[in-house]
């Protein structure tokens, strides 16, 4: 029995493909892996989280983007694009072009099934990379319940769970706090998960 070989593309080859492309596709070690459509619950928790970072951070020094930007974690690493993601000071574009950064304060992943364990082992993996990145969250779409994780002197990282929608998060790195609640306003559960 043959098995097709997997073709190997470098940095390169997959950003001249990539800024080509109609869709997003991630990169790591030469494989291209194309990224899925977003439900609309996960649509509306981006969109209610964005807008709130967004107000907050008007006028200062960190910017929000979201996933329209590329983050490169090295340059023969994870090439990916976080649901959302806060730099702060002057962008550190990885080339002349301005459609990928180096470096993200905060990153935030909306889980999906398909993509929960990803973003929750090897995505958090890569990122821990980034001496930049102070606060890591990842949020379930299917009930109340979000990851805080944030690095401590020893560096290790600290994992705060949080499952009451009334709790308020703190993002110190960046001045900026959000409720869950309105998180995960309009968001529908299935019978026998958590409503807001």
């Amino acid at each position: 029995m043959s098995t097709q070989p997997i073709p190997y593309f470098t940095p390169q080859q997959y950003l001249e493909m990539e800024r080509k492309a109609d869709y997003r596709s991630e990169y790591y070690h030469g494989e291209i892996f194309p990224m899925s459509a977003a439900s609309l619950d996960h649509s509306r928790i981006f969109h209610s989280l964005a807008s709130s970072l967004y107000v907050q951070l008007r006028g200062r020094s960190c910017e929000i983007a979201g996933t329209s930007l590329r983050l490169q974690i090295s340059p023969d690493g994870l090439y990916t694009y976080p649901d959302i993601l806060v730099f702060c000071g002057p962008p550190q574009f990885a080339d002349s072009h301005s459609d990928m950064i180096t470096d993200a304060t905060v990153i935030i992943e909306v889980l999906s099934p398909s993509t929960e364990n990803y973003d929750r082992a090897f995505k958090f993996e890569q990122y821990r990379r980034l001496v930049s990145l102070t606060d890591y969250i990842v949020i379930a779409q299917d009930r109340i319940y979000l990851e805080h994780h944030t690095p401590q002197a020893d560096r290790s990282w600290r994992l705060v769970e949080i499952t009451d929608p009334d709790a308020v998060v703190s993002l110190n790195s960046i001045n900026c706090t959000f409720r869950v609640a309105e998180v995960y306003e309009r968001v529908t559960f299935a019978a026998g998960r958590q409503r807001v």
